[in-house]
């Protein structure tokens, strides 16, 4: 099962109104490829992925909010799913790209590929409702459903390595991060930005 593929089966169902974090990497590059918009924060860092989502989902309780993570980020930082399962936003959903392996800097193997179960940690940690997909069929069956429940829920899709027609996001991280506020801004009428006395939405 490529990551890829996975992408464009959530896009297919997703509308313009959400949000998604996608980590550091080949998943921002994917993701940018398939639907590129102002509503995408990319290349979030190693370890970070999940807890901004689960901080813009808390924010912003009407918008649903996913996070697109991967298994080398999720365990450098195990408490974000500790957190997540203490707050449990309804609006949010996490799914964890795991290739068992750090592919950007070489595909050294992580954990997960000396049987570390990032499912069983997320019920560990207390999260209720988690799920791990094995093949690209059973993703198409299972993936809309789960995300449609107005139900907090962490997802581990089990793909393989390697990137596919990918092309390069034209934006910094700044420019990313500012284009990302300012949609909010503008879609949920609330100041965002550090310059907030040059902001309309401020008084």
């Amino acid at each position: 099962m490529k990551r890829f593929d996975c992408l464009k089966v959530i896009e297919s169902f997703m509308t313009d109104e959400d949000i998604v974090v996608a980590n550091v990497g080949n998943t921002s590059l994917e993701w940018h490829t398939i639907r590129p918009s102002p509503a995408n924060l990319y290349n979030v860092n190693l370890g970070q992925c999940t807890p901004v989502g689960l901080g813009l989902a808390l924010a912003l309780p009407t918008r649903r909010v996913m996070a697109f993570d991967g298994d080398g980020n999720v365990l450098l930082n195990l408490a974000s799913l500790a957190d997540a399962a203490y707050l449990r936003p309804s609006n949010f959903r996490i799914i964890v790209f795991d290739n068992q392996a750090y592919e950007s800097p070489g595909c050294l193997p992580t954990a997960t590929a000396h049987g570390t179960d990032l499912e069983a940690i997320a019920k560990g940690a207390g999260i209720k409702k988690t799920l791990t997909i094995r093949s690209l069929e059973e993703f198409v069956n299972k993936i809309q459903l789960v995300f449609n429940e107005k139900e907090f829920c962490l997802v581990v899709a089990k793909i393989e390595t390697g990137t596919v027609g990918t092309r390069p996001i034209n934006m910094d991280g700044k420019r990313n991060k500012y284009q990302f506020a300012t949609y909010i801004e503008d879609t949920e009428k609330k100041p965002v930005l550090r310059l907030r006395s040059q902001s309309p939405l401020v008084e």
